[in-house]
């Protein structure tokens, strides 16, 4: 590989300060990384507007990652068909209108309309903003600039639900959408005035769409999200229409990718799969696949546990998981003098150990814990994330030209929203069938000859005989017991569920020796660059 592609800024020099574009840049980045969670705690109220159960009300949630999942490959031939810059904008208007429409939305069928809309537009955000961070900051910066891109991209899914909670409690829930409109303008203004667009990134002539592939992606994609979202409520492959979308869905994403590698050569495809062939891509993609799945199935799964077995409210529930963004503030410090110190392979190592030991902390957590009692692991937790994913995503793309940084982008974020979506689907599903298989074991040991069970029926009787007669009041207290044993069955099921997110993090680990850290290599050759932290706006 050329020493210019290795570098992969000095094909092209930007002209204004990078810290002012990184403004409109991260904007439109913490707008649709918001948009990901901050639906979850309005569910309720929406399904009582609308008329529709809780479980269609998922929908909601599920159409728009669907539709950005959709977008996202498709990013790179509407950036050369009407040049990038004018695509990322539009995207923002694309955004910023269907978030009004999703707020006026007065039937179920507007709803998913306009949240399809918003996905749309939020795909083409992620991808382009992140080819230009790589494009126009130095090496000697890009680690400060990946850390604060790296800050906004996790810490928007963790305030999602708080803020949600907060505009809905205090506002209606029309209005976590309608937050959105002032950010969607204030970004477009910025990103029109500030946002240079590189030689390669204009507008090209002859740019064709493949249909074909654009199709079988589509249909992946959807079959894939119905069959994860409910696949745990239809027992998985015990339902035979689970199994026929599988195949289905396993079909077309064969196709999908045959049609991409035939169409490789002529750089006709949707996307180029040629950028697994760079090694540091494809390891940094793969672990940001199973930590995007971590992160955001533990997004998910901990304000449920907090409301289901705590009995916290919705807003408590989210405001859980600020001691986590402060754990991501710190980390993107520590990422910005450690990286540039040490390289990157060091600083992924200590996350991923910091992660997993979150994970196990979380472990430890039971009925009696306060909110308290949950900071601490949370904080570990973002304080992990950050150490890990941001230099991760920094060497992945490291070594990739500029010209192939849009296309690696999509894949990379499709591939991710794959991960967090079957990683909250895997989590789901663990939790219920590590319930059930606790509880089977805690029935079998509530007989006549444990002294414990008999000692707490009998006392739990003599505090309702005083007011029913014997039966009611065995059967009462024979209730209560089981109903306590659910808890407790459940609760171990978020446990387990939890210690595994540990195991995940750790077999990441022996993969990270194979990276090429080309900060480090940097590093070698030219120590007297090296910046502090403070120095990182100069």
């Amino acid at each position: 590989m050329s020493e210019e592609a290795l570098n992969g800024h000095e094909e092209w020099s930007f002209k204004l300060n990078p810290w002012i574009t990184m403004v409109p840049l991260m904007l439109s980045i913490f707008m649709y990384a918001l948009d990901e969670t901050i639906s979850n705690v309005a569910l309720p109220y929406m399904a009582g507007t609308f008329s529709v159960s809780h479980n269609e009300s998922t929908w909601i949630i599920t159409s728009y990652l669907v539709a950005s999942g959709i977008a996202i490959p498709a990013v790179d031939f509407f950036s050369k068909l009407i040049g990038r810059k004018q695509y990322f904008m539009l995207s923002i208007v694309v955004f910023t209108i269907a978030s009004i429409f999703c707020g006026i939305s007065n039937s179920m069928t507007m709803m998913l309309f306009s949240r399809i809309l918003q996905g749309v537009g939020g795909g083409g955000i992620m991808p382009i903003a992140q080819a230009m961070i790589f494009e126009i900051f130095p090496k000697e910066k890009l680690s400060a600039a990946m850390a604060i891109f790296g800050l906004g991209v996790i810490m928007a899914p963790i305030m999602g639900p708080a803020v949600g909670g907060w505009l809905t409690e205090n506002f209606s829930w029309p209005f976590i959408y309608f937050i959105n409109i002032p950010f969607g303008i204030i970004a477009l203004i910025l990103s029109h005035k500030f946002i240079e667009e590189p030689p390669y990134s204009k507008k090209q002539k002859n740019v064709t769409m493949d249909i074909s592939g654009f199709v079988f992606l589509a249909l992946w994609l959807l079959t894939l999200q119905v069959v994860l979202d409910k696949g745990n409520d239809a027992d998985w492959f015990n339902a035979t229409w689970i199994c026929q979308l599988s195949a289905v869905s396993l079909f077309s994403f064969l196709t999908f990718v045959y049609i991409q590698i035939k169409k490789s050569k002529t750089h006709t495809g949707l996307i180029d799969l040629s950028v697994l062939k760079n090694h540091n891509f494809l390891i940094g993609t793969m672990g940001q696949i199973v930590l995007m799945g971590v992160m955001m199935s533990s997004a998910s799964i901990l304000p449920s546990m907090l409301q289901s077995l705590l009995g916290y409210t919705s807003f408590l529930s989210g405001i859980s998981m600020v001691p986590r963004g402060a754990g991501c503030f710190l980390a993107s410090i520590l990422c910005g003098i450690f990286v540039s110190k040490v390289g990157i392979k060091p600083v992924v190592t200590v996350g991923l150990i910091v992660l997993a030991s979150a994970g196990l902390l979380f472990g430890e957590i039971n009925t009696s814990i306060s909110l308290v009692d949950i900071a601490f692991p949370n904080f570990v937790f973002g304080l992990g994330m950050i150490m890990a994913m941001v230099p991760l995503a920094n060497i992945s793309c490291a070594t990739l030209p500029n010209e192939a940084q849009t296309n690696a982008s999509g894949v990379q974020n499709l591939l991710k929203n794959i991960g967090a979506a079957i990683g909250t689907s895997i989590a789901t599903t663990m939790i219920t069938r590590f319930s059930q298989m606790h509880q089977h074991m805690m029935i079998k040991s509530l007989t006549e000859t444990n002294s414990v069970y008999a000692e707490r029926l009998n006392s739990m009787i003599s505090s309702f005989i005083t007011q029913v007669d014997l039966p009611t009041a065995t059967h009462m207290a024979q209730a209560q017991i089981h109903n306590i044993l659910r808890q407790q069955a459940t609760l171990w099921g978020y446990v387990e569920t939890f210690r595994y997110f540990a195991v995940a993090v750790i077999l990441i680990l022996p993969f990270v020796c194979f990276l090429h850290d080309s900060v480090k290599a940097e590093k070698s050759k030219n120590k007297h660059k090296i910046k502090r932290v403070y120095l990182w706006w100069a």
